[in-house]
């Protein structure tokens, strides 16, 4: 390493309906990062997939209900895919490229498709740099709903039922595929969750109780992605527990769990209560025997190891009434806004925000390229 700083590419924003989150992840991340430790290069994705180097000082916050966004008029950039040069190259119209410099680390804040399905994890692979989280693989079942479920029913992990909604499935067979929702419950006029089935934040989600809703539930969902999950509604508390790599090839680690509460007039954990209105609260630990905490924390370690992930990961419970633990989902690049779940479940567990980033950091930087 030519440089005496670690040299840290932070990305964010990109392609997917979760842009202005990603957005405000940067934001936190990359006020709490040690710059005595740490050089940042910040990384701006705008909506239309342009890579510029954004101001280290932009504003990424979301102020008066306004969400944070890439404007995009920064300096053009593009990554070369030559392991060789592992760095960031400078495009401007008309001139020869200038090189930015060797990136030690990436620092993927993205969220969604385009950022946290395996796509970008994929192209930086192609070009030999270090990044931190999930590899292509982890990453892309991680992000899909469908599959993840299906890689831990295999593992005998704990989930829900489920029914799985394709594009030309639903243009072909919807009478089929709404009888075969139907059998999930909702025929007893117990309610079913309609979601897309690659996308996050809540976006796209529909509570219904009624078949004469399924339909524009489908179509909203299909909105974000064509392929869409419906689940049948779990009764019982929400529960999420964070989860990193461990340190020097130790076992991963889980911290301390959170429950999460709405209030309002939310029906359920949506895009609005989660980030914008305040109408979520959260107990860590939550009000459980201490021997369920140590189960839901097991879990999640057996969650995040059964996808092979890498980094970190917020793996989602609900805690059912008779006292089992069935598995949501698993996020493998959770957010790190001052609201979110898995910062505050680690101060709690005694790792604070920089020391969190840091560890990170820390855990891409040590490790190998190419397949691991």
């Amino acid at each position: 390493m030519s440089h005496s700083k670690i040299r840290v590419a932070v990305v964010f924003g990109g392609r997917s309906s979760e842009h202005a989150i990603s957005c405000v992840t940067a934001g936190a991340v990359m006020a709490a990062i040690d710059r005595d430790r740490y050089e940042v290069v910040p990384i701006g994705i705008a909506r239309d997939g342009r890579w510029v180097l954004a101001s280290d000082g932009q504003r990424l916050a979301i102020e008066d209900g306004r969400l944070p966004e890439v404007d995009g008029g920064g300096t053009a950039l593009a990554l070369p895919f030559d392991p060789a040069a592992r760095g960031l190259i400078a495009v401007a119209p008309g001139e020869i490229p200038a090189s930015l410099g060797e990136v030690d680390v990436v620092l993927p804040l993205l969220h969604g498709p385009f950022g946290e399905d395996g796509t970008i994890q994929g192209m930086l692979d192609l070009a030999g740099i270090r990044y931190v989280g999930a590899g292509v693989l982890a990453s892309a079942v991680g992000m899909d709903k469908g599959f993840m479920k299906l890689v831990w029913q295999a593992q005998g992990l704990p989930v829900g039922p489920y029914v799985l909604v394709g594009d030309r499935e639903w243009r072909r067979e919807r009478k089929r595929k709404i009888d075969e929702i139907k059998e999930l419950g909702l025929d007893a006029g117990r309610p079913v969750f309609v979601k897309p089935a690659r996308a996050g934040s809540s976006m796209g989600i529909s509570r219904v109780t009624s078949e004469d809703d399924l339909e524009a539930a489908v179509e909203a969902a299909r909105e974000h992605d064509p392929k869409v999950i419906v689940e049948a509604a779990i009764e019982g508390r929400e529960i999420e527990c964070g989860v990193l790599q461990g340190l020097d090839d130790g076992p991963a680690e889980a911290s301390l769990p959170a429950e999460v509460r709405t209030s309002g007039d939310s029906d359920f954990y949506d895009f609005e209560t989660k980030y914008l209105d305040g109408g979520t609260t959260m107990e860590i630990p939550p009000d459980l025997p201490e021997p369920a905490i140590e189960e839901v924390r097991r879990i999640a370690v057996q969650a995040f190891e059964a996808l092979d992930c890498e980094g970190l990961a917020r793996v989602d419970f609900f805690r059912t009434p008779d006292g089992r633990w069935v598995l949501n989902e698993i996020n493998t690049m959770p957010g790190f806004t001052p609201a979110s779940a898995f910062p505050q479940m680690w101060a709690a567990t005694g790792l604070d925000y920089p020391a969190l980033v840091d560890r990170l950091i820390r855990t891409a930087a040590d490790r190998t390229t190419g397949l691991r």
